[in-house]
């Protein structure tokens, strides 16, 4: 797990610890010192903590103008016994929204279980952003993780798409990509 780095192909457009707006912003970073574990595995330092013991996350890019974020997590997402989602909700989220970031694209095929408990955080975060036209999508959850996150009712929520290629797209067209599935479900 120590070898799985943040995506970093668009920090020429964005650094979240360069962002004065962002909840880590100012942070520095080691190379060489790994410190934070899922399952007893060292995660590589460019991983972003949040709160959770078990879960870890990097802002891969923010917009503004077009109120989006894109969010790429790994670990286990686990609501059981860590409250990750209070923890993300809290933390990040919170402060994200005061910032009028409404859409939110998260990378998540590097989150390799979930436990759920109450829905309650994700259901803040829903209401939170829906009457701004603000939604939540989930990108490449693994197959055991994503059965798990629907026998929750958590898709009620926080949408599930697969997009095989997204890191060849540039942040503004990945996010008119999903922006475009999103109005075609809404329509729907």
């Amino acid at each position: 797990m120590h070898e799985i780095e943040p995506f970093y192909n668009w920090r020429h457009l964005y650094i979240a610890e360069e962002d004065e707006l962002s909840p880590f912003y100012g942070r520095e970073y080691s190379e060489f010192e790994y410190s934070n574990t899922v399952y007893n595995y060292y995660i590589h330092p460019q991983w972003d903590e949040f709160g959770s013991k078990t879960l870890y996350l990097k802002v891969l890019f923010v917009d503004y103008e077009l109120n989006f974020a894109i969010i790429e997590l790994i670990g286990e997402w686990n609501d059981a016994v860590e409250n990750d989602i209070m923890h993300l909700k809290r933390s990040v989220i919170d402060l994200l929204i005061a910032e009028k970031i409404y859409k939110y694209i998260l990378i998540t095929e590097n989150v390799l279980n979930f436990h759920s408990s109450e829905d309650d955080y994700y259901e803040e975060w829903y209401e939170d952003i829906k009457d701004e036209g603000g939604w939540i999508v989930s990108i490449n959850m693994p197959e055991q993780t994503q059965y798990d996150f629907r026998k929750s009712h958590i898709d009620r929520y926080i949408k599930l798409f697969e997009v095989d290629n997204w890191r060849t797209f540039q942040p503004n067209m990945f996010f008119q990509l999903i922006d475009n599935k999103m109005l075609r479900l809404n329509e729907g």
